[in-house]
């Protein structure tokens, strides 16, 4: 019969001295617990190693591969074993009809992973593309979660009219399927005759800054609902109480008793939410509302492979590797920080 038992906490069990936790605070002890999570340790470095060489996309592009990625190259040509062949070549697939690119080089210097249907360089446009999915994921996550921390802190500590407000307009944007909601404003923004216009703040269609807020604010429900509970809960803590009873005003009371509790929550969704919505970025890319020519990102790079999947598909399965790993990282360096932040929600099946 399997058995749910509660995994003893690092620095806290029966062989932990108490002069390992005495005088610690709760940071450096979850640092401490962080540290002996190999697998969370691994996933931190596959994603730092994945942000640095997309931050390299212009050194590899201009001083290893010396290609433009975002023009066209119909008509030009590289040197594959010492012999200079021609970037689209005729007759390809088995009917010998159309044109296709060249497939992978395997050579740094020339096409490594081939070119697309514009005889662009695949392996550059990946590097610039993850820059861009980075970017906006990131961003996006940060803004989202900024946003949704203030408003969770107002409804959370207020409560009354300004919780029943925020959390039926939460409730509201949440019933829209995520992808199509984000289409839907994508398009209207995106065929606005002057893009986004707010005051002296104007955003145009081919702007990184348009994907990232429409991300940001259609996952701010998914933040905010976890730390609103959290902020309800805190409120009604025993040292919360005691400020009160001192006299403490509600900024003090927000900012130096209930927030430095409720942070650990945001902490560990972050990673969570930069997975979420690079994966977003993606799919709203490959439809043709998120990253606009000429820029790249990995959901465009997968929709320009898409007619060649059966003749050069490394052009769709190179940036879907590169997701796979960016994301696959993020949720186990999610999961690293939630158990270094709350050991006592980390459970164990013992059979």
């Amino acid at each position: 019969m399997a058995q749910v038992a509660l995994e003893p906490q690092v620095g806290s069990g029966p062989d932990a001295a108490p002069s390992d936790i005495a005088g610690r605070s709760p940071w450096a002890l979850a640092w401490r617990r962080f540290r002996r999570d190999k697998p969370a340790i691994g996933a931190g470095i596959v994603f730092i190693l994945i942000c640095v060489v997309s931050l390299c996309a212009p050194i590899y592009a201009h001083r290893i591969a010396h290609v433009d990625p975002f023009t066209n190259n119909l008509n030009g040509t590289t040197i594959v074993n010492g012999k200079k062949v021609a970037l689209i070549q005729q007759g390809g697939g088995k009917l010998g009809l159309g044109e296709t690119p060249i497939g992978p080089t395997w050579d740094p210097h020339h096409y490594f992973l081939g070119a697309d249907s514009s005889g662009r360089d695949v392996a550059a446009r990946i590097l610039y593309g993850g820059r861009n999915s980075l970017l906006i994921g990131v961003g996006s996550a940060v803004i989202c979660s900024i946003l949704a921390t203030i408003l969770a802190l107002i409804a959370g500590f207020y409560g009354g009219a300004s919780d029943s407000v925020l959390s039926r307009t939460m409730d509201v944007i949440w019933a829209f399927p995520v992808i199509l909601f984000a289409l839907c404003v994508a398009t209207v923004l995106l065929t606005a005759p002057n893009g986004l216009q707010a005051g002296p703040v104007h955003i145009t269609a081919s702007s990184l800054w348009l994907p990232t807020l429409i991300i940001a604010l259609i996952y701010i429900p998914y933040v905010y609902r976890p730390v609103r509970g959290n902020v309800l809960s805190v409120r009604e803590k025993e040292f919360v109480q005691a400020a009160i009873a001192q006299g403490a005003s509600n900024r003090r009371l927000v900012f130096s008793e209930v927030l430095p509790n409720v942070i650990s929550v945001v902490i560990v969704l972050l990673p969570l939410m930069i997975a979420t919505t690079i994966l977003t970025e993606a799919a709203l890319s490959f439809l043709g509302v998120g990253v606009q020519a000429p820029g790249a990102s990995w959901g465009t790079i997968i929709g320009d492979g898409q007619q060649l999947l059966y003749t050069r598909p490394w052009v769709a399965i190179a940036p879907g590797i590169m997701i796979l790993l960016t994301v696959l990282s993020l949720n186990v360096l999610g999961d690293g920080i939630r158990d270094a932040l709350d050991p006592r929600a980390k459970l164990s099946i013992r059979e």
